[in-house]
Protein backbone atom coordinates (compact mmCIF):
# COMPACT_ATOMS: atom_id res chain seq x y z
CA UNK A 1 0.00 0.00 0.00
CA UNK A 2 2.80 2.64 1.18
CA UNK A 3 4.70 1.93 -2.14
CA UNK A 4 1.27 2.40 -4.47
CA UNK A 5 0.80 5.70 -2.73
CA UNK A 6 4.39 6.59 -3.43
CA UNK A 7 3.94 6.45 -6.78
CA UNK A 8 0.58 7.71 -7.21
CA UNK A 9 1.64 10.80 -5.38
CA UNK A 10 4.76 10.79 -7.62
CA UNK A 11 2.54 10.29 -10.98
CA UNK A 12 0.25 13.17 -9.73
CA UNK A 13 3.35 15.79 -9.25
CA UNK A 14 4.91 15.01 -12.16
CA UNK A 15 1.77 14.78 -13.78
CA UNK A 16 1.12 18.61 -12.73
CA UNK A 17 4.45 20.04 -12.94
CA UNK A 18 4.37 18.51 -17.16
CA UNK A 19 0.63 20.44 -17.56
CA UNK A 20 2.47 23.57 -16.30
CA UNK A 21 5.63 23.69 -17.96
CA UNK A 22 3.71 22.78 -21.29
CA UNK A 23 1.58 26.20 -20.54
CA UNK A 24 4.69 28.36 -18.97
CA UNK A 25 6.50 27.24 -22.35
CA UNK A 26 3.24 28.23 -24.26
CA UNK A 27 3.96 31.95 -23.37
CA UNK A 28 7.79 32.12 -23.16
CA UNK A 29 8.37 31.84 -19.80
CA UNK A 30 10.68 28.99 -19.86
CA UNK A 31 12.58 29.08 -16.97
CA UNK A 32 9.90 29.00 -15.31
CA UNK A 33 8.33 26.23 -16.65
CA UNK A 34 11.17 23.70 -16.30
CA UNK A 35 11.49 24.70 -12.68
CA UNK A 36 7.51 25.02 -11.36
CA UNK A 37 7.02 22.80 -8.47
CA UNK A 38 10.42 20.89 -8.39
CA UNK A 39 10.47 21.51 -3.94
CA UNK A 40 7.64 18.94 -4.18
CA UNK A 41 10.47 16.52 -4.99
CA UNK A 42 12.59 17.44 -1.67
CA UNK A 43 12.16 15.15 0.87
CA UNK A 44 10.72 17.89 3.27
CA UNK A 45 7.44 17.74 0.68
CA UNK A 46 7.52 14.42 -1.02
CA UNK A 47 7.37 12.47 1.87
CA UNK A 48 4.62 14.14 3.65
CA UNK A 49 2.53 14.00 0.25
CA UNK A 50 3.08 10.36 0.18
CA UNK A 51 2.07 9.72 3.89
CA UNK A 52 -1.17 12.28 2.91
CA UNK A 53 -1.74 11.03 -0.87
CA UNK A 54 -5.47 10.87 -1.64
CA UNK A 55 -5.58 11.52 -5.33
CA UNK A 56 -8.80 13.94 -5.18
CA UNK A 57 -6.89 16.84 -3.45
CA UNK A 58 -3.48 18.11 -2.33
CA UNK A 59 -2.13 16.45 0.52
CA UNK A 60 -0.96 19.25 2.17
CA UNK A 61 -4.78 19.77 3.32
CA UNK A 62 -4.79 16.46 4.80
CA UNK A 63 -1.59 17.46 6.88
CA UNK A 64 -3.15 20.53 7.57
CA UNK A 65 -6.36 18.67 9.31
CA UNK A 66 -4.60 15.83 10.64
CA UNK A 67 -1.40 18.40 12.47
CA UNK A 68 -3.09 21.34 12.53
CA UNK A 69 -0.86 22.68 9.96
CA UNK A 70 1.08 21.30 6.84
CA UNK A 71 4.97 21.74 6.98
CA UNK A 72 5.17 20.60 3.56
CA UNK A 73 3.18 23.61 2.66
CA UNK A 74 4.75 25.94 5.02
CA UNK A 75 8.10 24.83 2.93
CA UNK A 76 6.71 25.01 -0.30
CA UNK A 77 5.32 28.22 -0.13
CA UNK A 78 8.43 29.82 0.84
CA UNK A 79 10.62 28.52 -2.53
CA UNK A 80 7.71 28.89 -4.74
CA UNK A 81 7.44 32.66 -6.37
CA UNK A 82 3.79 31.57 -7.62
CA UNK A 83 2.04 31.75 -4.51
CA UNK A 84 1.04 34.98 -3.40
CA UNK A 85 2.07 33.68 0.04
CA UNK A 86 5.56 34.27 -0.97
CA UNK A 87 4.92 37.30 -1.04
CA UNK A 88 3.45 38.68 2.16
CA UNK A 89 5.34 40.93 4.31
CA UNK A 90 5.06 43.81 6.91
CA UNK A 91 3.09 46.89 5.05
CA UNK A 92 5.86 49.65 5.02
CA UNK A 93 2.41 52.18 5.67
CA UNK A 94 1.45 50.59 8.62
CA UNK A 95 3.77 48.86 11.61
CA UNK A 96 2.83 44.95 12.30
CA UNK A 97 0.44 44.91 9.45
CA UNK A 98 1.03 42.15 7.02
CA UNK A 99 -0.03 42.69 3.59
CA UNK A 100 0.19 41.15 0.12
CA UNK A 101 3.47 42.56 -2.08
CA UNK A 102 2.83 42.99 -5.89
CA UNK A 103 3.43 40.26 -7.52
CA UNK A 104 5.28 40.22 -11.12
CA UNK A 105 4.03 39.48 -13.58
CA UNK A 106 5.20 36.22 -15.02
CA UNK A 107 4.80 34.78 -11.39
CA UNK A 108 0.50 35.78 -11.75
CA UNK A 109 0.67 33.89 -15.26
CA UNK A 110 2.59 30.81 -13.58
CA UNK A 111 -0.12 30.85 -10.82
CA UNK A 112 -2.67 30.95 -13.43
CA UNK A 113 -1.24 28.38 -14.82
CA UNK A 114 -1.07 26.37 -11.32
CA UNK A 115 -4.79 26.98 -10.68
CA UNK A 116 -5.64 25.32 -14.11
CA UNK A 117 -3.06 22.32 -13.96
CA UNK A 118 -4.26 21.59 -10.51
CA UNK A 119 -8.14 21.98 -11.63
CA UNK A 120 -7.35 19.34 -13.93
CA UNK A 121 -5.74 17.14 -12.26
CA UNK A 122 -7.84 16.48 -9.62
CA UNK A 123 -11.25 17.29 -11.19
CA UNK A 124 -9.97 14.60 -14.25
CA UNK A 125 -13.01 14.37 -16.28
CA UNK A 126 -15.20 17.04 -14.26
CA UNK A 127 -12.88 19.45 -15.21
CA UNK A 128 -14.46 23.08 -17.05
CA UNK A 129 -12.93 26.07 -17.87
CA UNK A 130 -14.96 27.51 -14.76
CA UNK A 131 -13.39 25.37 -12.46
CA UNK A 132 -10.28 27.26 -11.57
CA UNK A 133 -12.41 30.19 -11.51
CA UNK A 134 -14.72 28.83 -9.18
CA UNK A 135 -12.22 27.49 -6.95
CA UNK A 136 -10.75 30.25 -6.59
CA UNK A 137 -14.06 32.25 -5.85
CA UNK A 138 -15.03 29.96 -3.33
CA UNK A 139 -11.82 30.37 -1.23
CA UNK A 140 -11.16 33.36 0.96
CA UNK A 141 -8.22 35.15 -0.20
CA UNK A 142 -7.45 38.19 2.41
CA UNK A 143 -3.73 39.33 1.32
CA UNK A 144 -3.71 39.62 -2.35
CA UNK A 145 -2.45 43.11 -3.67
CA UNK A 146 -4.61 45.06 -5.48
CA UNK A 147 -2.11 44.52 -9.05
CA UNK A 148 -2.02 41.14 -8.44
CA UNK A 149 -5.59 40.37 -8.12
CA UNK A 150 -6.50 42.32 -11.02
CA UNK A 151 -4.54 40.26 -13.46
CA UNK A 152 -5.59 36.83 -11.31
CA UNK A 153 -9.07 37.75 -11.95
CA UNK A 154 -9.33 38.79 -15.18
CA UNK A 155 -7.33 35.70 -16.63
CA UNK A 156 -9.67 33.43 -14.65
CA UNK A 157 -12.48 34.97 -16.06
CA UNK A 158 -11.04 35.34 -19.59
CA UNK A 159 -10.92 31.14 -18.78
CA UNK A 160 -14.08 30.83 -17.78
CA UNK A 161 -15.62 32.72 -20.49
CA UNK A 162 -13.28 32.15 -23.33
CA UNK A 163 -11.54 29.21 -23.19
CA UNK A 164 -7.20 28.52 -22.71
CA UNK A 165 -7.09 30.22 -26.23
CA UNK A 166 -8.07 32.89 -25.71
CA UNK A 167 -6.39 33.37 -22.09
CA UNK A 168 -2.97 32.34 -23.43
CA UNK A 169 -3.26 34.60 -26.42
CA UNK A 170 -4.20 37.93 -23.69
CA UNK A 171 -0.86 36.83 -21.90
CA UNK A 172 1.11 36.20 -24.66
CA UNK A 173 -0.28 40.28 -25.95
CA UNK A 174 -0.96 42.08 -22.49
CA UNK A 175 0.24 40.54 -19.51
CA UNK A 176 3.41 39.77 -20.77
CA UNK A 177 3.96 42.38 -23.26
CA UNK A 178 6.94 44.13 -21.54
CA UNK A 179 8.96 40.63 -21.22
Amino acid sequence: MKDLKIVKHFTTITKHHLMVRKYCFSVGLYRQGLLHDMSKYSLSEFLVGCRYFQGTRSPNNAERENRGYSSAWLHHKGRNKHHYEYWLDYSAEYRGEIVGMRMPEQYVVEMFFDRIAASKVYLASSYTDRSPLEYYEAGKIKFLHDDTKSILETLLNKLADEGEEAAIAYIKADVLKKK
